[in-house]
């Protein structure tokens, strides 16, 4: 470009007027064209800002050092960089002691924890209602009447709440209440098979693994879904589900009794079927996805 002739004028744009133009030092121009002239002679790149008081080659070597004498094999790099500060005056940066110890396979071998290589396939939302149904339960703090307990029963197809439950105890009673509600609003009843077909995903809490909430889940006709162990994921839709609820009337809320918190519970749950917009649902309300699907299957049962 700087060689190149002005059509105006008829003269070189010249490496001054370029350089000025593109905001470029003079210097890195020639710096570059040097460069290109005889690679061999150009200047080793440098690592950029401030130089370090101890070079990576001393400091590497200061680390081999400290791992050749210590009696103890397997250490991890913060105990390398903690030694080297205290035994050695090292003062340098943990994250550079474990870049160099990384970049040089020094860092002590360890196991990764076992997993299954797939747990689940990720896909717990159903295409139909009364297919899978979810449990769970939250604790929520009152002034007067201390921690509370919430149980809530949701639908996996369009996590709608179907059934709630707030007590000061959370034991396998108050669970089965949430259930109750749940089955009695989806089947109109609560006898024997009421629920066929339901499969029920909860975790492995004392409440829901307790003899009498298993017996009556399956005198119900339902089928446990057990979430995975340490992996809350699995049970993603009622854990969905607490996180809004919590987000929209917990957080920044003070309760003084049980019964405050009830009487909100039951506002938010009246209010979060019909007009709460989910994604999965093409961004309508639990109900206005059941009415629609209603409206689908009604001329499939006539």
């Amino acid at each position: 470009m700087a060689g190149s002739v002005s059509p105006a004028t008829g003269r070189a744009y010249g490496v001054a007027r370029v350089c000025a133009v593109w905001g470029v030092p003079r210097s890195s121009f020639y710096l570059a064209r040097h460069a290109a002239q005889d690679p061999a002679s150009a200047p080793p790149k440098a690592r950029r800002g401030p130089k370090p008081a101890v070079p990576d080659t001393e400091l590497l070597a200061a680390i081999r050092a400290d791992l050749a004498r210590s009696p103890w094999s397997g250490e991890g790099h913060r105990k390398v960089w903690a030694r080297l500060r205290v035994q050695d005056g090292l003062r340098v940066a943990r994250k550079r002691v474990l870049r160099l110890m990384r970049e040089n396979a020094l860092l002590s071998p360890h196991r990764a924890r076992p997993r299954p290589a797939a747990d689940h396939d990720r896909k717990i939302i159903t295409e139909a209602p009364n297919v899978m149904w979810a449990i769970d339960g939250t604790q929520v703090a009152t002034v007067k009447d201390g921690k509370v307990w919430l149980f809530a029963t949701v639908e996996h197809w369009n996590a709608e709440a179907l059934g709630w439950h707030v007590a000061k105890r959370g034991t396998r009673r108050e669970a089965l209440q949430a259930m109750g509600m749940a089955v009695r609003q989806q089947f109109g009843h609560l006898g024997r098979d009421a629920a066929r077909g339901v499969q029920l995903r909860h975790d492995h809490g004392s409440c829901f693994m307790a003899e009498d909430f298993q017996n009556q889940t399956r005198a119900w006709g339902m089928t446990p879904s057990f979430a995975f162990v340490g992996q809350p994921q699995t049970n993603g839709v009622v854990e969905r589900f607490f996180r809004t609820l919590k987000e929209q009337i917990v957080h920044g809320r003070v309760f003084e009794t049980i019964e405050d918190f009830r009487e909100a519970v039951r506002a938010f749950m009246a209010r979060y079927n019909a007009e709460w917009l989910i994604e999965k649902n093409g961004h309508l309300s639990p109900h206005a996805l059941r009415r629609q699907h209603e409206l689908a299957i009604m001329p499939m049962a006539a």
